[in-house]
């Protein structure tokens, strides 16, 4: 089949990019190359996923005239959207660039979808949309009005758009809700990232809430094993579900929510632990209060998404973070 992926030079969209091409599909990726973190790490990404039956193209989703004329010209069957100004922080100080990439550009793909009939599209939520709530685990029942940055409102927003559109249009659309990804080629604003690099360095790493935060890690193979299987079942209608009765997560329309996650939280500690471990290096801590935006806990309720993909994670903590380290190290030469 013919795929899009979006955000191909990013941490997950490049890992897709990879397996879908692995898998003898023909792929287009797109990705703006913004400097929101080391663009050396991206090129190095699209150099590892050359490959003859994928097509880079240098393009910003938030570019209308542009998306348009490419679903026009190549007729997709398949899209994966991953593109997206990420970061929970970065949201506070540059809120801009959450309004053109997540909600512009993403308005960019449904539109593109919709008039080119694509078959489906599956697109990238995130766990933070769960703001406020304190019930875990987080379950795709519960309801997810109160986000606390407007990183998790773009989100969130991204969610309701698509089931107007999957209402409107009659698009199966596929939402995941993702929990925490870490691995190689990792995103270096994300903490196994930071602290390897603050750790090999010799320097102080921060832990915010003193410490008192847990977070659902998951490996990178994990959540692409997850994509691979749920992009190749394609919700359907559903005329018995009603908004009294139903999950919130579904819809008569053919449009369906899922989180992705490992199921397992870790606590911060033991996950830097289990770094330094793997590094050899017991690490200098700087232990600060908790910042604006950030969760205390979170914790993927993974049930429907497992019995729909008959798939479970298979990475464990220790493994994850040891083959990051090994990666780190061989990447950056220390």
């Amino acid at each position: 089949m013919k795929y899009l992926v979006t955000g191909s030079a990013g941490f997950i969209g490049s890992a897709v990019v990879e397996r879908l091409t692995a898998d003898g599909h023909d792929v287009i990726g797109i990705d703006n190359i913004n400097d929101y973190y080391d663009t050396d790490l991206k090129d190095a990404r699209l150099r590892r996923i050359a490959h003859g039956s994928f097509t880079f193209i240098r393009m910003d989703i938030a570019d209308s005239l542009k998306m348009s004329k490419l679903f026009d010209h190549e007729k997709f069957d398949i899209v994966i959207h991953l593109a997206a100004q990420a970061g929970v922080r970065y949201s506070i100080v540059n809120p801009m660039a959450y309004a053109d990439s997540n909600l512009i550009g993403y308005l960019n793909v449904l539109e593109g979808c919709r008039h080119s009939k694509v078959n489906h599209l599956v697109y990238a939520s995130s766990s933070s949309v769960y703001g406020l709530n304190n019930k875990i685990p987080f379950s795709t029942g519960d309801g997810v009005n109160h986000p606390i940055s407007l990183y998790a409102a773009t989100k969130r927003s991204n969610e309701l758009m698509a089931h107007t559109y999957s209402h409107l249009y009659e698009m199966p659309i596929t939402g995941l809700r993702f929990f925490t990804v870490y691995g190689p080629w990792g995103r270096p604003d994300m903490a196994l990232f930071k602290f390897t690099k603050k750790i090999l360095e010799g320097s102080e790493i921060d832990i915010y809430n003193n410490g008192q935060l847990s977070r659902d890690f998951t490996y990178i193979d994990d959540i692409i094993n997850g994509i691979v299987r749920i992009q190749a079942d394609i919700p359907i209608f559903d005329n018995d579900w009603t908004v009294e009765l139903g999950s919130p997560a579904e819809s008569s329309a053919p449009h369906r929510i899922y989180n992705i996650g490992n199921g397992a939280p870790v606590k911060l500690m033991d996950f830097v632990s289990s770094l330094e471990a793997a590094l050899g290096i017991k690490a200098n801590k700087n232990f600060m209060p908790m910042q604006p935006g950030d969760v205390v806990a979170t914790w993927a309720d993974t049930d429907d998404f497992t019995k729909k993909i008959d798939l479970r994670p298979q990475v464990s903590i220790d493994e994850g973070v040891q083959r990051f380290v090994d990666w780190y190290r061989e990447f950056y030469k220390i």
